[in-house]
C-alpha cells in the first residue's frame, strides 16, 4: 500500500464522486492529499475521513488566486507537489444545444477548460524545480465519441484531451507527464444531467450501451488515476485512457 509513498497530490472536485474516490485511494497508497473543492463542507468531510494525510481547501478552479492558494497550501503543509489532478467538472443538462444559456456555457468553459490552464501556470514551475511530476485531467468518453444532447460539454472535453496531448509533448523535457482519463458516466452527482433525467428506465438504457454492463464507479476511476500517477506509468504521457467498460468501441 505504498505506490504513492512520499508523493503529494492536489485533487480538485474532491468533495464527492470521482474526486473523492481518488483522494481516498491515493491516501491509501501513501500520498498526502489536498482535497480541493468549491464545496468547503464536503472537502472538510473527505479530508476528515482520510485523516492526517489530507487537508481540505475551498477553491474555485476557474479563479487564479484560488488555484495558486491551493498549490501553495500543498507546499506549505506537505513540502512539495508531485501530482495535480484536474478533476472538477461542469455540464449542461442533456438536451437541445441551442437551449443552453450563455451563463452555463461560460461556466463549462471556465471549469472544464480554463482551470487546466490555470493549474498548469501554478504547478509546472514547481514540478520543474523538483525534477518532474504528473498532471492528470478527468476528461470524458464524450470528448472521444460525442453524442447528441451534450454538445458543449462534449466540446469542452475534446479540448481537454487535445490540451493533455499538447502539454505532454511540451513538458516531456521537464519530466512532467500529462495524461487524462476518459470515464463513461458513473454514480456521481452529474449522472442525471448526462442522461437528462435519472430514472430506472434511463439507467437501463445507458447500461445496455456499455459492453461490460454497468456504470463506472469512483473506484474504477481512482484506480486508473492511481496507476497514471504512480512510477509504474513513468513512460506513459499524452494518453487519453478510456475507463468505460467498452463504451467507445
Amino acid at each position: 500500500m505504498d505506490r504513492l509513498k512520499g508523493k503529494v497530490a492536489v485533487i480538485t472536485g474532491a468533495a464527492s464522486g470521482f474526486g473523492e474516490g481518488m483522494a481516498k485511494r491515493f491516501a491509501q497508497e501513501g500520498a498526502k492529499v489536498v482535497v480541493a473543492d468549491l464545496n468547503a463542507s464536503g472537502a472538510d468531510r473527505v479530508a476528515g475521513e482520510i485523516g492526517a494525510a489530507a487537508v481540505a481547501c475551498k477553491a474555485d478552479v476557474s479563479n487564479r488566486a484560488d488555484v495558486d492558494a491551493m498549490v501553495k497550501l500543498a507546499i506549505d503543509r506537505f513540502g512539495r507537489l508531485d501530482i495535480m489532478v484536474n478533476n472538477a467538472g461542469y455540464t449542461h443538462r442533456n438536451g437541445d444545444m441551442l437551449k443552453v444559456d450563455e451563463k452555463t456555457f461560460d461556466t463549462i468553459v471556465a471549469v472544464n477548460m480554463k482551470a487546466i490552464y490555470l493549474a498548469a501556470l501554478a504547478v509546472v514551475p514547481v514540478m520543474e524545480k523538483q525534477g518532474g511530476g504528473s498532471i492528470i485531467t478527468t476528461a470524458s468518453t464524450a470528448g472521444l465519441r460525442p453524442r447528441p444532447g451534450l454538445a458543449w460539454y462534449n466540446a469542452s472535453k475534446g479540448w481537454a484531451i487535445t490540451a493533455t496531448k499538447s502539454m505532454a509533448v511540451e513538458l516531456a523535457p521537464k519530466n512532467i507527464r500529462v495524461n487524462c482519463l476518459c470515464p463513461v458516466a458513473g454514480e456521481t452527482g452529474m449522472l442525471a444531467q448526462f442522461m437528462g433525467e435519472d430514472t430506472p428506465e434511463k439507467r437501463a438504457l445507458f447500461r445496455a450501451s456499455i459492453p461490460l454492463g454497468r456504470l463506472s464507479t469512483p473506484l474504477d476511476i481512482a484506480n486508473a488515476a492511481l496507476w497514471l500517477a504512480s512510477d509504474e506509468a513513468e513512460f506513459i504521457t499524452g494518453v487519453a485512457l478510456e475507463v468505460d467498460g467498452g463504451r467507445c468501441i
